[in-house]
């Protein structure tokens, strides 16, 4: 494997040469017209070129190729600029949560111990995060003269100093802490399940605890099985070779039970994270009702298709004569990320690959303390949390605002098959936190170098842990133009450059990348893509084993099995286009026999528009159709010009993913929202999320309901409209995915598309453009509308010199997240 040295003994520097042959001096055109006769073969007027400016057209910089000054492209930052507005949904400041901490630890009714000297009896807190101001009291602020709204701190605790341990959440201000105004109160008002804010914790006595120690015990049971079979054992010792995990959400009996299925996992033996790539097809069912281990109890074993009910029933089985062991998934090479020399080398691969670069330095401006951001024409906030990651708020465009708030809600990752840990697993992957395990991003590799990266906190401990290079803001442009259009003698030109806003989060298992992109054409993007490893299944040729059915995954290996899944990942797009009061409208586009006033009367084939709105909550549950044809638009029936709403258009840019199970025994009522691919809901203060990161504690009444937003069908017509849009990919793994899934195929994406939301296209105004003349085979002319002609030399390093400035951040091997029993309450760390 080849390791770079220390980048001081190898500081190499390439020198790229960008020649920009553009040149000032404007001379006189003759003016004249342009005829044409017909549309398909027409014949265009050659001889005199073209006027290059005309009344009302504006007129651009000719440009001759001459001799120019060479200087450096020296890197820029953002211009600085500031906020015009307060940011209201900033993260908390280190000294805001402290002073909450400090203060929640002297509220004795609170009972709460600090994390470090925390037992599995203690009340803990979960996280302190600034809680978003609700959407009425913030227009008045943002919209005009009234005051910036108080603020609050939304704060999650875990209390287990009880036989029925809950997460609770509370609200804690006003802000900053004054004793004789500060009080805490439960925070009920987001949520559906009528608790006061509270859900139980089934796993309470999970991860390092009490349950995992009482899993060792059995594993230890059967530690001469797993030494023959998979030359490991589990013994609750940091020599281990083997790990235990299994189902998320455990499942929840209508009678009260809790049980959960487990399996066991072989462990890497170096740099990769591919335990989930090494299943080993053992699996046992535990019954973990209650907290008193006592009434714990093992209910079976399952191997090779055949369930033992109890340990000594699968080891006589296991040690008798002509007993049959399957295959064994052993790491290899088939597992690992690194390159692999040899057969197949790609020619001139060593050579250095093309790169983005911004010659001109950045051309967007930035608040950093109030993280504003502007780029031509568009303006807006980021948020940040824990659960859900980076958000943009009160994004305008020209001045307007057309959403209110864009940003992640929750992940969800259902799996079938035919053993019991891959059909009783659906991640949410809320519990996580796509905040919690935002992971710093390669230089050069998740971002261009030239990028602006921001820091970012979570909460840890009693504290905030920075999340380094959480966020890159960058633009970059297109390998394809714009706009572009030729004639006999003219082409024009314009070049397609986009501002990006990206996060990179690694949850367990996988690495999430969610950008949201913003276009000169008044386009706004939202794109995830996902890499890292799949999990699978074990599968073997055993006449007993099940898990070689081909219809729940192709088979990977002679033991392992692509695990098929649904990945849900859910958006929220509270628009306010040209104003507040929207009406989704769709617009189908149909069949059709017309009659038409024509000589003859004749009744035509033909096709036409059906336009109808959702008048309804119970209308908004929407489907894409397979033909895409129909048209979704938010417009604002109260600003119309020239006959028309202006508006924005919602258009599928990927594939996009709706749960196919349909009632999930799994899930239940915890994530309703992804049985369709768009929710149209009235806007409430009591609804802004569609779901919580404790969802999955209580499945069959979850802290958030998304069923219940649409209960009492409110009208949406010329009201403030919310759309929850699911992204997602119906993901088969194939062999192509050893050792990791790929961001070109797992992929999802929608675009906000403006719908004659201005008078023509506004990206008319950049002057990154070019109109070209020319007359029998040479070029006459060329205006380029004012852009920069300087001519400069870019010092390029090699990326591995960046790579060494890389700290880690908060990715973590997936048996260090407890994937299969995960819990917000255990206080887990970040590394």
């Amino acid at each position: 494997m080849h390791r770079t040295k220390n980048p001081r003994l190898s500081r190499w520097l390439v020198f790229a040469i960008l020649a920009c042959l553009l040149i000032q001096g404007a001379h006189a055109r003759p003016s004249g017209g342009r005829r044409h006769t017909g549309y398909h073969g027409r014949r265009l007027r050659r001889g005199a070129p073209r006027p290059h400016a005309r009344a009302g057209s504006g007129s651009g910089d000719h440009a001759r190729h001459e001799p120019r000054q060479e200087g450096t492209c020296a890197p820029s930052p953002p211009a600085s600029i500031k906020a015009p507005k307060r940011n209201l949904w900033a993260q908390l400041s280190e000294q805001e949560v402290g002073s909450v901490v400090d203060w929640l630890f002297r509220q004795r009714g609170l009972n709460l111990t600090r994390a470090e000297d925390a037992g599995d009896w203690d009340n803990t807190i979960i996280s302190v995060e600034v809680m978003r101001p609700n959407k009425t009291d913030a227009l008045a602020y943002m919209d005009g003269n009234g005051p910036a709204p108080p603020k609050y701190a939304r704060v999650t605790l875990d209390q287990r100093a009880t036989e029925n341990p809950v997460i609770a959440e509370l609200l804690v201000g006003p802000l900053p802490i004054d004793l004789a105004t500060t009080s805490w109160s439960p925070l009920a008002y987001p949520f559906t399940k009528a608790s006061g804010g509270r859900v139980r914790n089934l796993e309470a006595d999970a991860g390092e605890s009490l349950h995992e120690r009482w899993l060792y015990r059995h594993t230890r049971d059967i530690a001469d099985v797993t030494r023959d079979l998979l030359n490991g054992t589990l013994l609750g010792r940091r020599n281990d070779t083997l790990e235990i995990w299994g189902i998320d959400p455990l499942w929840q009996e209508d009678d009260g039970r809790v049980r959960r299925w487990d399996t066991l996992w072989n462990l890497p033996t170096d740099y990769s994270d591919a335990q989930t790539l090494l299943p080993t097809g053992i699996f046992l069912l535990t019954d973990v009702t209650g907290r008193d281990p006592g009434a714990w109890r093992l209910e079976g074993w399952l191997y090779g298709g055949v369930f033992y009910n109890s340990t000594a029933a699968f080891r006589a089985a296991y040690w008798s004569p002509g007993f049959e062991k399957l295959g064994v998934n052993v790491e290899g090479d088939w597992a690992r990320t690194d390159h692999r020399p040899g057969p197949g080398a790609m020619p001139l691969d060593d050579r250095r690959p093309p790169v983005l670069a911004a010659p001109g330095g950045s051309r967007f401006s930035l608040d950093p303390g109030e993280r504003y951001v502007e780029w031509m024409g568009f303006s807006f906030h980021l948020g940040f949390c824990g659960d859900t990651g980076v958000s943009l708020h009160d994004v305008r465009f020209g001045g307007e605002r057309v959403l209110w708030e864009l940003g992640l809600q929750e992940a969800l990752s259902h799996y079938a098959g035919n053993d019991p840990v891959q059909a009783g697993t659906a991640y949410l992957d809320n519990s996580y936190g796509f905040g919690r395990y935002a992971s710093e991003m390669v230089v050069g590799f998740d971002a261009p170098a030239y990028a602006t990266y921001l820091d970012m906190t979570s909460y840890e401990y009693e504290g905030l842990a920075p999340r380094r290079r959480a966020v890159a803001l960058f633009e970059a442009a297109a390998d394809h133009a714009l706009q572009r259009h030729s004639t006999d003698d003219t082409v024009s030109v314009t070049r397609n450059t986009y501002f990006v806003v990206r996060q990179v989060a690694t949850v367990a298992n996988y690495d999430y990348t969610v950008s949201y992109t913003f276009t000169l054409s008044g386009e706004v993007a939202v794109d995830v893509r996902a890499s890292g490893f799949v999990q699978g299944a074990h599968r073997s040729g055993g006449k007993n084993n099940q898990n070689d059915d081909s219809s729940h995954g192709y088979a990977l290996r002679d033991n392992l099995s692509g695990s098929m899944h649904d990945h849900v990942i859910a958006f929220k797009a509270d628009f306010d286009v040209a104003g507040a009061a929207n009406t989704v409208e769709l617009v189908r586009t149909a069949p059709a026999v017309v009659s038409y006033p024509w000589p003859g009367g004749l009744s035509r084939s033909t096709m036409r528009l059906e336009r109808t709105v959702v008048a309804s909550e119970a209308q908004g549950r929407l489907d894409w159709d397979a033909e895409g044809a129909t048209q979704v638009r938010v417009v604002n029936r109260g600003d119309v010009r020239g006959g028309e709403a202006r508006g924005y258009r919602v258009v599928r840019s990927g594939p996009t993913a709706r749960l196919t199970v349909r009632g999930s025994p799994v899930l239940k009522n915890a994530a309703r929202w992804a049985e369709h691919d768009l929710h149209v809901t009235r806007h409430k203060d009591a609804e802004p999320w569609l779901s919580h990161a404790s969802n999955n504690q209580d499945v069959a009444d979850p802290l958030v309901d998304f069923s219940r937003f649409a209960a009492d069908d409110e009208a949406l017509v010329q009201e403030d409209v919310v759309l929850w849009l699911n992204l997602g990919m119906h993901h088969v793994p194939v062999k192509e995915d050893l050792p990791n899934t790929l961001t070109t195929t797992a992929h999802s994406g929608v675009r906000f598309v403006p719908s004659n939301f201005d008078e023509t296209d506004p990206s008319r105004r950049t002057v990154n453009m070019a109109r070209i003349s020319y007359r029998e085979g040479r070029t006459t002319d060329v205006v380029v509308f004012g852009q920069s002609k300087d001519v400069c030399s870019m010092r390029l390093e090699p990326d591995e010199l960046g790579l060494w400035s890389y700290a880690g951040g908060s990715a973590v091997h997936v048996a260090e997240t407890g994937r299969g029993g995960s819990s917000r309450g255990q206080g887990r760390g970040s590394d």
